[in-house]
């Protein structure tokens, strides 16, 4: 049986994240073995010419002996309950050393600067970009990463005087982060997600509410008691789209118009802002929270928002034909972020939404979407490999028709969709039955689109 040596790190997980903790290790000195439980895992050529002479094992985990491994950095694509893994889980609890963690506490030891972190089912990008952008407009020196873009090891080399580190984090980097110990958190909202990781929601919850553990600032969704702290913490904001609590950062009605409030302060108006809908209010006042914790000014950050757009493949629109329109939400990747996407756009059409749904359901229950559907729904197209699902979850409600993939589906879009109409590209699923993630599921999406307003122009 071949053996991590004595005194080594073992990293599991060649993906991105992998390579991310390689190259951290080699910097730092550390002696490293790799292990991946795929054969011929993809970067691998990549990998071998940038770190020639360190051992990589390929296959079953439970082939290793990891026994005298210093510490195991595990990928956040790879389950610590992995077998071959979970014996180190036991050990780790049995001696209360952290034996088995991942690239976050990698960086947290490394990092010299405060900690701004984001978490939540949905909208994490774009409260973290959002806060990036705030960030710099007010003078920061900012270094943004994590699950969004570069990961969060490489920002200690691409940014080294880095001021702030503003980073998106998923159940998969938190359930492996024993103390974030963040300047200020968020986290947004809780939805089924990741049910086939994690177990159930309570397993879920628990991977997501590590974000606290150290914070000395947390900002949580006062409609959402999931996503409130088990414990105190030294200092608490909360965000509701109600009128604000004194204190609370919220929406209120003045003079005819929607506000973003601070307590009885006015801040701006949400007809103002850059992003469209109710759901990205919410994230703008998270944001706000965040910032105004770490001293930013509210005068810059709400100029923020009045410029900041719709981050790719996130409630993106992409074109207008024939008075209908088209917008990608293919990070739509669970039943919660559709939901919001759909009360978000649902408000504001003069007709209805025609939803684009389908994929991998990861074990979600797709029944909550009914309601939404019943209300602004003019039709659902399902398609992929849980279409069944969706269609079962969906009929008696609204229109449901099942077509074969993301094409076809836009075919039929095109046919039945009114003037007034939204077609969404929300699929409450991920993509990778058909797709390599959902930034592809996106691109043929906006490419398909594009082309038919080009033909139509030229028509």
């Amino acid at each position: 049986m071949p053996k991590v040596a004595k005194g080594e790190t073992l990293v599991v997980g060649l993906g991105i994240s992998g390579r991310a903790i390689c190259r951290h290790l080699a910097r730092e000195g550390v002696p490293f073995m790799v292990a991946d439980t795929r054969e011929a895992p993809p970067g691998l050529d990549e990998f071998r010419v940038a770190h020639p002479d360190v051992v990589l094992h390929c296959g079953p985990l439970a082939a290793l002996d990891m026994s005298e491994a210093q510490e195991i950095v595990v990928s956040p694509g790879v389950d610590p309950h992995t077998p071959g893994l979970a014996e180190c889980l036991g050990r780790c609890r049995d001696t209360g050393e952290p034996l088995v963690v991942g690239e976050i506490a990698l960086f947290v030891r490394a990092a010299r600067a405060p900690i701004a972190a984001i978490t939540g089912s949905n909208a994490k990008s774009t409260v973290t970009s959002l806060l990036g952008d705030m960030a710099r407009a007010a003078g920061r020196r900012v270094a943004v990463g994590g699950n969004l873009g570069t990961p969060a090891l490489d920002l200690l080399v691409d940014v080294p005087e880095a001021e702030l580190y503003v980073l998106e984090l998923s159940s998969f980097q938190l359930e492996t982060t024993p103390c974030l110990s963040a300047e200020t958190v968020a986290f947004l909202n809780l939805s089924e997600d990741h049910l086939d990781r994690h177990g159930d929601m309570a397993g879920y919850r628990a991977a997501k509410l590590g974000i606290f553990r150290g914070a000395r600032h947390a900002v949580v969704n006062a409609e959402d008691a999931m996503t409130w702290p088990l414990e105190p913490l030294p200092a608490l904001d909360r965000f509701t789209t109600l009128p604000p609590e004194s204190g609370e950062w919220g929406i209120a009605r003045q003079d005819g118009r929607d506000w973003l409030m601070h307590g009885d302060t006015a801040l701006l108006a949400t007809d103002e802002l850059g992003l469209a809908g109710r759901h990205n209010q919410a994230n703008a006042l998270a944001a706000l929270a965040m910032g105004h914790h770490l001293g930013f000014p509210l005068e810059t950050m709400c100029a923020v928002l009045r410029r900041f757009k719709s981050l790719a493949h996130r409630s993106e629109p992409i074109g207008e034909i024939g008075g209908v329109r088209w917008v990608n939400d293919s990070k739509g990747t669970n039943v919660g972020a559709t939901l919001a996407a759909i009360a978000g756009l649902g408000p504001t059409l003069p007709g209805r939404i025609v939803l684009l749904a389908g994929g991998v359901g990861k074990g979600a229950d797709f029944v909550p979407l009914a309601e939404p559907m019943a209300r602004y729904g003019r039709e659902a197209i399902v398609f992929g490999a849980d279409a069944y699902k969706l269609a079962e979850a969906l009929e008696g409600s609204v229109a449901v028709t099942r077509v074969d993939d993301l094409e076809a589906a836009m075919q039929h879009a095109r046919k039945i969709a009114e003037p007034g109409d939204c077609v969404l590209l929300s699929p409450a699923c991920a993509s990778l039955d058909q797709f390599p993630n959902y930034l592809a599921r996106g691109e043929a999406f906006r490419q398909w689109v594009q082309q038919l307003v080009e033909e139509v122009g030229h028509g």
